[in-house]
């Protein structure tokens, strides 16, 4: 996974924007202008037919190849536990995708990371582990799962004054030599991505994280994130 990622559209509603996608379709339009725009990497939520973030091998399938049928880009999934149906494992799910994706993101403090990330390796999906805190980054720090990490994902929260936060956690995961991508939601999203720049980790932008330019400019979707992000460094 290289280069600057779109993360398409999250578990947001339309009511957020217009511009957010909450069909198969739609994710592979907003897709190919984010790709069109320098976006090298997608992460999407795929979500059922009644709009709901969603694990099963269905609703991957079909979210997945709509995105590979307009754009020849990797394409990654949440595994985030809002996704999870109360009635079986996350790890479960992943056992019976029928498409694969290139890699899928697995937030480190939710009760079923390791499983998930288990079930994940042994499909040959890439792991990408999320960090959202200092104790999230040494607990992983102390697991087994460092040398089976594709790609360490530092996520700070829509919060200000993130910008040290993310210095810090690049200090603890840098030294495993592992790809950091990393990235802020909300108000730390442009600080964020700026320091990204600046230490040279890889990125993300996109209606998942931000609504709007780094001035609180209006923008029509993603590719205008993208567009934006590379302006200012990002690739």
């Amino acid at each position: 996974m290289t280069g600057l990622q779109c993360c398409v559209n999250g578990s947001r509603e339309r009511d957020e924007h217009a511009a957010v996608a909450t069909t198969a379709l739609e994710c592979a339009e907003e897709a190919a202008l984010a790709v069109a725009a320098g976006a090298l990497d997608l992460h999407v939520h795929p979500r059922t037919t009644d709009g709901r973030d969603s694990l099963a091998a269905t609703d991957v399938a079909t979210w997945v190849e709509a995105i590979r049928d307009r754009v020849d880009v990797p394409v990654g999934v949440t595994t985030g536990a809002w996704a999870w149906s109360p009635r079986r494992s996350a790890a479960s799910a992943v056992a019976e995708w029928t498409v694969l994706p290139d890699h899928a993101s697995v937030n480190w403090h939710e009760p079923q990371a390791e499983s998930v990330c288990r079930a994940l390796h042994e499909r040959g999906v890439a792991v990408n582990v999320g960090l959202w805190t200092e104790a999230d980054a040494r607990s992983w720090l102390e697991s087994s799962w460092v040398d089976a990490t594709a790609v360490v994902l530092l996520e700070l929260a829509d919060l200000p004054e993130q910008v040290d936060v993310a210095r810090r956690l690049v200090d603890l995961v840098r030294p495993t030599g592992l790809p950091v991508l990393l990235h802020g939601e909300g108000r730390s999203a442009w600080p964020v991505l700026d320091l990204a720049v600046e230490v040279g980790a890889r990125t993300r932008i996109g209606l998942e994280d931000v609504l709007d330019g780094p001035d609180g400019e209006p923008v029509a979707g993603n590719a205008d994130l993208v567009a934006m992000a590379a302006a200012r460094g990002a690739a």
